[in-house]
């Protein structure tokens, strides 16, 4: 062979190539990044295509947005385990929750496979297979939410783990409780009740708190000189501290509470002293006995009078429904609303970070619309009274009547 023999043209240097390996009709890019070179399969045969997808490759080098081939080998356990790791690094109260909706139902079904792999059209599929199992919108919905946060903590990492999200549907929710507690349920409620019990439904339907944000509480949070209840930073659900003062009726009835106790003691102890951690039983029987509850047939769904067995299908097992404690939270944003205060400080009274999520405690009864009605009639009348009496003084003092023939 002459040394004149044609050469091919060699590519300018930073533009990377395409080649093909011995006894594959497949074709490969190789490319650098900051004197890294990186080697992977156009998966094609067409030289073309694997061009274009060099191409593709430097243009992403060039606008800072290339992620490299290592993307395409991440798997959605691995974007769960760094998932799950954030919420034990910063403490975070919902992590038992978010590690049972990993293991129960996104494993079993993402699980295996690779993020690229998790396309819209599959989340679609995953939503439809936990309706068939009964699962409610809402369940699904926090279910998504899980494993959108780890999308969105790969594509954040450096370097980023994810080449694209896809996209996560909202589903509507149609199952937000309603329930709230009125005046006449309330008395009827905590008649003849324990101290500790009065005192924790007085405050949860004031001040809409969580269940385990009040039985969390401390002697020394409760300042009866000054009437302020503080929760510290940290020990709420938002991790947000909080002071209220406090009404009449729970200054009294606190300070019956805190009676006798040191500053690091329980607020709400039994009879016995020991501090109240549920009371699940308790709520259930009192709220059955005030009417806001029943038990019925875990099998028929009729009701049930007691635990014994069921009078209309012989089962045993009974089940609650009605009132639960979370809706004095909506009882409270209620009552606060009525009593005309201003919504951002009902938000910081509660805890709500969100308008949205205030609005679905904020609810407005038949009787609620009934009561702005009236006002509206009342200050119709008043206005129509007063510009009937200011046409009388500006009238004629006589008027002449048409005689009728």
């Amino acid at each position: 062979m002459s040394g004149d023999a044609e050469t091919k043209p060699r590519r300018p240097k930073g533009t990377g190539g395409v080649y093909q390996r011995p006894d594959s009709p497949v074709w490969w890019i190789k490319y650098s990044r900051y004197g890294k070179p990186y080697r992977e399969s156009a998966q094609m045969t067409d030289k073309r295509k694997a061009a274009n997808l060099l191409k593709n490759s430097l243009a992403e080098i060039q606008t800072g947005t290339f992620v490299g081939p290592q993307a395409e080998r991440v798997r959605v356990e691995e974007l769960a385990e760094d998932f799950l790791r954030e919420y034990r690094i910063n403490g975070r109260k919902s992590l038992d929750d978010v590690t049972a909706r990993w293991n129960l139902h996104l494993r079993p079904f993402f699980g295996v496979l690779r993020a690229i792999d998790v396309t819209s059209e599959l989340i679609t599929r995953y939503v439809d297979s936990r309706q068939r199992q009964g699962a409610q919108n809402a369940t699904v919905n926090r279910e998504l939410a899980a494993l959108k946060r780890m999308f969105k903590l790969g594509s954040q990492s450096t370097p980023a783990k994810l080449l694209r999200m896809p996209a996560f549907p909202h589903l509507k929710e149609d199952n937000v409780r309603k329930g709230f507690l009125d005046d006449a349920q309330y008395r009827k409620l905590v008649d003849g009740t324990e101290l500790w019990f009065r005192v924790l439904v007085e405050c949860g339907r004031t001040y809409g708190w969580r269940v385990s944000e009040l039985l969390n509480m401390r002697v020394r949070q409760a300042d009866l000189t000054q009437r302020v209840i503080r929760l510290e930073p940290g020990t709420t659900k938002n991790r947000d501290g909080r002071d209220v003062f406090m009404t009449d009726l729970v200054h009294a009835m606190l300070g019956a509470c805190i009676l006798g106790k040191r500053a690091d003691d329980a607020i709400f102890t039994r009879s016995n002293g020991k501090p109240v951690r549920a009371f699940r039983g308790t709520w259930e029987r009192e709220c059955t006995r005030a009417g806001v509850g029943q038990l019925v047939c875990a099998h028929c769904a009729r009701p049930a009078q007691d635990t014994s067995t069921c009078t209309h299908c012989g089962r045993k097992r009974t089940r609650y429904t009605g009132l639960i404690f979370h809706d004095l939270r909506r009882t409270a944003a209620r009552n606060l609303r009525r009593a005309g205060i201003a919504e951002t400080v009902i938000m910081k009274i509660g805890g709500w970070r969100t308008r949205s999520v205030f609005e679905r405690y904020a609810i407005v009864s038949r009787n609620d619309i009934a009561d702005a009605m009236r006002k509206l009639e009342t200050s119709e009348r008043g206005e129509i009274g007063h510009e009937m009496s200011h046409a009388a003084q500006a009238a004629p003092a006589e008027v002449p009547t048409q005689r009728i023939n």
